[in-house]
């Protein structure tokens, strides 16, 4: 699929959320107090053009420096632009014309109602990010929304990223996925395309993507089955089916599976929002003060990232005691039967 047409989708066939044929482009109301306040302060017509499928606003965001690729009218921007407050900035990149000039006509509108300006946006490819005036190793955080399954090398974007972030920075971003390859003929349907279903990454392809691009042990957040609700879309799909999921991958030195080395670690309950517990994805939810027995990627992603200072941390890695017990690599799509989702370390 060609730049072009996702442009013309995103630039011109739609001129809202409201104009979009399924549920792959849009978000669940269920989210954190946190994020409903942010948003509360979003401008009305970068709202309503918006096309993202998940959350992408982590915790412990505040000073950070923060990437959204295929930021379109700034929503998210806007949004992680509170969380990050005055010492920290929030960047945007996207390719399309229209959706640019709405993120940028209401810049000096945003920074008068936080009380600070710590926003910008360039145009461009998030498959060429070394095109544009960003600084290798330069961001904590790096987010995307929904976009990612637009692009036309998608291995580009992942390596991209990985190149701007910090060591210990992470890419959290939410996208959609598929049970199986997709087919070229319904990879080339402008529409299928436009509205984040045939561009979709089969699940398990994704995994070997973020790996080779040095994103060990990718973490499933959360994730949520997408309902094709127009019936000649649904036609055109058949038997194809998928998932929104949100995922975070962290620039460590991460080994390929979950090993064991008695470790574990005590959540001290500090992180703003969350005084009872932390979810580090979605089979890692440690409860404030309980020893909660880790492998030593999960030590890693909370030792040597920005989440340090809120943990306690028992055990090192002089001794090896073999596979973490209960690891598994089954596909996410299995809880859509019933059976449990995969896990990167259970």
């Amino acid at each position: 699929m060609k730049h072009e047409t996702v442009q013309d989708y995103y630039g011109q066939t739609l001129t809202s959320s409201a104009d979009l044929q399924t549920d792959a482009c849009c978000t669940p109301a269920e989210m954190p107090e946190r994020v409903k306040r942010a948003l509360a302060n979003v401008h009305d017509e970068v709202m309503a053009r918006y096309y993202g499928c998940g959350l992408v606003m982590p915790h412990l965001l505040e000073g950070a420096r923060i990437l959204d690729l295929g930021c379109g009218s700034g929503r998210d921007v806007y949004a992680l632009a509170q969380m990050a407050g005055p010492g920290g900035s929030v960047v945007g990149v996207d390719m399309t014309q229209e959706q640019l000039a709405v993120a940028r006509a209401h810049q000096d509108w945003h920074a008068e109602r936080f009380g600070f300006a710590n926003t910008a946006f360039h145009e461009g490819y998030i498959e060429a990010l070394d095109k544009l005036p960003l600084e290798p190793g330069s961001f904590d955080v790096i987010v995307s929304n929904c976009v990612v399954n637009l692009a036309t090398d998608k291995a580009a974007v992942l390596a991209g990223a990985h190149r701007l972030l910090k060591p210990g920075g992470e890419m959290y971003f939410s996208d959609v996925y598929s049970e199986r390859r997709i087919p070229q003929a319904l990879a080339e349907d402008p529409v299928l395309y436009g509205e984040c279903l045939s561009g979709a990454l089969y699940w398990n392809d994704f995994l070997t993507l973020a790996g080779r691009a040095g994103f060990g042990d990718p973490r499933m957040v959360e994730s949520r089955a997408l309902a094709i609700g127009n019936p000649a879309l649904a036609e055109k799909l058949g038997p194809h089916r998928f998932l929104s999921a949100t995922y975070r991958l962290f620039k460590l030195d991460l080994e390929p599976a979950c090993e064991d080395y008695g470790q574990a670690v005590i959540y001290k309950g500090t992180i703003p929002d969350a005084p009872h517990a932390f979810a580090l994805d979605d089979h890692h939810e440690m409860q404030a003060g309980k020893v909660f027995p880790v492998c030593g990627n999960t030590w890693k992603m909370l030792a040597e990232t920005r989440f340090a200072p809120h943990f306690d941390f028992i055990g090192d890695f002089s001794t090896h005691y073999g596979i973490f017990e209960g690891c598994g690599g089954m596909s996410p799509f299995n809880a859509l039967d019933g059976a449990p989702a995969a896990a990167a370390c259970c």
